[in-house]
């Protein structure tokens, strides 16, 4: 019956994707017709941009960042301990540690070229780098500031989602002073948005598997099942669905 109500809901909140772009667009027609003032349908048409955003957010939270996995009894030909198991920690820390460091640059970035003309934002040179990738795979370690970094990843993501949609709706041309114009070779800059947030999730979900209540402590970790992987393919359906809103609004 869960299962049931979770896909009913899954559906719903994808159907209900795949219509508010057409929506918008009629309302950016509207939007059109009063341009240069400030209107009822301007304002709807503002505040349309942050709906995709806050329901990525909320079922990210709600779906993809407590995972609880199995526990089974753990067998020798199933496992992944020693040196293998270290180098799975250390590629996987260092990679969402990075993603979650230059998300959150990217945010600032967007801020100082929008809001802050003349004043250019710095980026971290390597041992800064080093220094802000080591101290959030300490915080990733511990399960409270993991959790906590999760939301202000999502946070992130909703403000750079809006930052964004200001651009559009006032033709801003974004070129190679902004850093996100650097990423993937894209030219539509919510997709970036977008697939910057996809990495960290699959890397999060990795990350969640491997430290899951006491394998690091123990230092050996189980070869995930079938089961373990569905929050995983649940949640790149999502986004597969989410990356077709942004096409269709595009």
């Amino acid at each position: 019956m869960i299962i049931k109500n979770n896909t009913t809901k899954l559906l719903v909140t994808l159907s209900f994707l795949l219509i508010l772009p057409l929506v918008q667009k009629q309302w950016f027609n509207l939007y059109l017709f009063n341009i240069n003032d400030i209107s009822f349908y301007s304002i709807l048409y503002y505040i349309s941009g942050t709906i995709c955003p806050l329901l990525v957010s909320l079922n990210s939270l709600k779906n993809y960042t407590y995972f609880n996995f199995d526990k089974n009894k753990i067998y020798g030909k199933n496992i992944i301990k020693g040196q293998r198991l270290f180098f799975l920690v250390a590629i996987n820390l260092i990679f969402l540690s990075y993603f979650i460091v230059d998300y959150v640059y990217i945010n600032f970035d967007l801020i100082f070229n929008l809001f802050f003309e003349g004043i250019n934002l710095p980026k971290p040179d390597i041992i800064q780098q080093i220094f802000f990738i080591f101290l959030i795979s300490i915080l990733l370690i511990f399960k409270k500031s993991r959790f906590l970094l999760k939301k202000l990843i999502l946070v992130n993501f909703i403000l750079i989602s809006f930052y964004l949609w200001h651009l559009q709706i006032n033709n801003i041309n974004v070129n190679d002073q902004f850093h996100i114009y650097r990423y993937f070779d894209l030219n539509d800059l919510n997709l970036i948005n977008l697939f910057i947030l996809v990495a960290i999730e699959i890397s999060f979900f990795t990350w969640s598997y491997i430290s899951y209540k006491t394998n690091l402590s123990d230092w050996i970790v189980r070869i995930p099942q079938k089961r373990d992987l569905s929050p995983l393919l649940n949640m790149l359906i999502f986004y597969f669905f989410i990356i077709i809103y942004y096409s269709i609004l595009t």
